[in-house]
């Protein structure tokens, strides 16, 4: 017994071949999109932006990025290497004004954290 056998045979499927093909033509749909004021805004996408965190000034353009909807990815390398105080002091902000406003604050590696709106949820 060969996989032949087992298989089939490669004549067996030629003629099959080209007795079924039928093709159907699919219309390709533009994302759905919303107009706010002037900016017509895709609905349904969200932004992903990478950004450090060298300052404790930092903390507010980040926040405010976040309740813009989008999630960051935050390096915190510079802050940690320069003052572990002021390395905590901004991640506390963060994780308060995040957690007020229902998003969601994961550290993901050693010097990274993922700070979400609250439409998106990191599963742990």
């Amino acid at each position: 017994m060969g996989l032949g056998d087992i298989f089939g045979r490669r004549e067996s499927f030629d003629e099959y071949e080209g007795e079924n093909e039928q093709y159907m033509e699919v219309s390709v749909m533009s994302p759905p999109s919303e107009k706010i004021g002037n900016v017509e805004q895709l609905t349904g996408k969200f932004g992903l932006r990478i950004e450090n965190l060298d300052d404790f000034a930092d903390t507010e353009r980040i926040l405010r990025q976040i309740r813009d909807g989008s999630i960051i990815l935050l390096k915190i390398k510079g802050l940690k290497e320069k003052d572990m105080g002021e390395l905590k002091r901004a991640v506390e902000k963060l994780k308060k004004s995040i957690l007020a406003n229902n998003g969601d604050i994961v550290g993901a590696e050693e010097n990274w954290l993922i700070l979400t709106p609250e439409f998106v949820k990191v599963h742990r």
